[in-house]
C-alpha cells in the first residue's frame, strides 16, 4: 500500500486549464472518490496519477517518491476503467494474466494469483469462458481481476460501473467496496454518481470546473457542505436553495415566503437558504403549500410543493398518499438548515 500525494497541480491543454491547484492527501490504504459533473477535470486528474497524461504545474508523489517523469508502468498502480477493454480472442483466464505474461512472471505464480483473484471476484467457474460469454457484470469482474492479479499497491478506478444497469450497478458497487475492504490497497475512483460516491468513500474530494471545492467523509459533506455547489451537488433529491434575505429574524424569499431562521442573526441581504427535502416534515406551522407533483418511490414520496411562489421538494416518509392540489402545513427541521452568502457561495457559519 502507498500514500499519495497531489500538490499544487495543474493541467492546461493550450489556452484551456482544466486542473488548477488541486491539492490532496491520501493514506495509505484510503478510499477517496473524486466526484463532479461531467467535465470538471477528474478523469484528467486520474489519468494524469496513473502516469497517461503529463501535467503542466505541481507534484505527484506516491509511497513518497515523485512520479512526474516515470511512466505508468513503473507506478506500480493498476487501472480499472469504463470500458472493459478485454481481449476478445482470449479467455478469461487469460485476459486476468496478460500483464504479468508480459512481465515474465514465472508460470506457477501466474496461476496461483489468477485463482486467488478468482476466488475473491468469484470467477471460479469462467476462467475458461471468452469475453463474448460473459454478462455485464461478468466482464467488469474480470477487468477488476486482471488489476487484482498485479498485486498493485493502488488501484485506480475510472467510472467502471457506468455502462452497468441500475440494478447491478448496486451490486457491484457492494462488490468493489468487499474487495477494498478485504485488499487494503489505496484507491481512487471516479464517478459523477454522488450516490456512489456517498456509499463507497472514506472521503469525497468534489470537483467543480477543475478545482477542489470541498474534500471531507461522506457524512461531513452531506451535513456541513461548504458552499452552494457541494451542497446542491450532495444529496438526492438536491437541497432546497431559496434566495432572499434575512430581515426581523426570519429569512424572507425574493417571492415573500418567510421561513424561521436556525439562530438568531441581524440582518443580511443577498442569503439562499437551503434545506434538504429530507428535512421537510408535513403538519407543522412553518409554511403552507399546494401539493404539484408527487412521486412514489416505494418508502417515501418525493413531493414538488409550491409556497408563496416558492418551488420546494420533500421527501416524506409513513403518510397517505398525497394528490395534487392538496395543502398541506410544512414544519422545517431548524437544525438541519443552512445558510449561505448569496454572492461568495460560501456557507455563514
Amino acid at each position: 500500500m502507498s500514500a499519495i500525494e497531489i500538490e499544487q497541480l495543474g493541467k492546461s491543454f493550450g489556452a484551456v486549464e482544466v486542473l488548477r491547484d488541486v491539492n490532496i492527501e491520501i493514506a495509505s490504504g484510503e478510499f477517496v472518490v473524486l466526484v463532479g459533473p461531467s467535465g470538471c477535470g477528474k478523469s484528467t486528474l486520474l489519468r494524469i496519477i496513473a502516469g497517461l497524461e503529463e501535467h503542466t504545474t505541481g507534484e505527484i508523489r506516491i509511497g513518497g517518491r515523485v512520479v512526474d517523469e516515470m511512466p505508468a508502468k513503473s507506478r506500480d498502480i493498476a487501472m480499472v476503467f469504463q470500458s472493459y477493454a478485454l481481449y476478445p480472442h482470449m479467455s478469461v483466464a487469460d485476459n486476468m494474466s496478460f500483464a504479468l505474461r508480459l512481465a515474465k512472471v514465472p508460470r506457477e505464480e501466474i496461476v496461483s494469483r489468477v485463482k486467488m483473484a478468482a476466488e475473491i471476484l468469484g470467477l471460479q467457474d469462467l476462467l475458461g469462458r471468452m469475453p463474448r460469454q460473459l454478462s455485464g457484470g461478468q466482464r467488469q469482474r474480470v477487468a477488476m481481476g486482471r488489476a487484482i492479479v498485479r498485486a498493485p499497491s493502488a488501484f485506480l478506478f475510472d467510472e467502471p460501473l457506468s455502462n452497468l444497469d441500475a440494478k447491478l450497478r448496486v451490486k457491484m458497487r457492494a462488490e468493489i467496496k468487499k474487495l477494498h475492504q478485504r485488499l487494503g490497497r489505496t484507491s481512487i475512483y471516479v464517478t459523477h454518481d454522488q450516490t456512489e460516491a456517498m456509499t463507497l468513500a472514506d472521503r469525497i474530494v468534489v470537483l467543480n470546473k477543475g478545482r477542489i471545492e470541498q474534500i471531507g467523509t461522506p457524512s461531513e459533506l452531506y451535513e456541513n457542505p461548504a458552499n452552494l455547489f457541494v451542497a446542491g451537488f450532495i444529496g438526492s433529491p438536491e437541497m432546497n436553495l431559496i434566495n432572499g434575505r434575512i430581515q426581523g429574524g426570519a429569512f424572507i424569499a425574493e417571492q415573500g415566503l418567510r421561513l424561521p431562521l436556525p439562530h438568531e442573526t441581524g440582518d443580511r441581504q443577498g442569503v439562499v437558504y437551503g434545506i434538504r427535502p429530507q428535512h421537510i416534515a408535513v403538519g407543522g406551522s412553518h409554511a403552507r403549500a399546494r401539493v404539484q407533483v408527487v412521486e412514489p418511490t416505494g418508502e417515501a414520496q418525493e413531493i414538488t410543493l409550491t409556497a408563496d411562489g416558492v418551488d420546494l421538494m420533500a421527501e416524506i416518509r409513513d403518510r397517505p398518499p398525497f394528490k395534487p392540489d392538496q395543502e398541506v402545513n410544512l414544519e422545517i427541521m431548524m437544525h438541519k438548515v443552512h445558510l449561505f452568502d448569496a454572492q461568495s457561495c460560501r456557507r455563514i457559519d
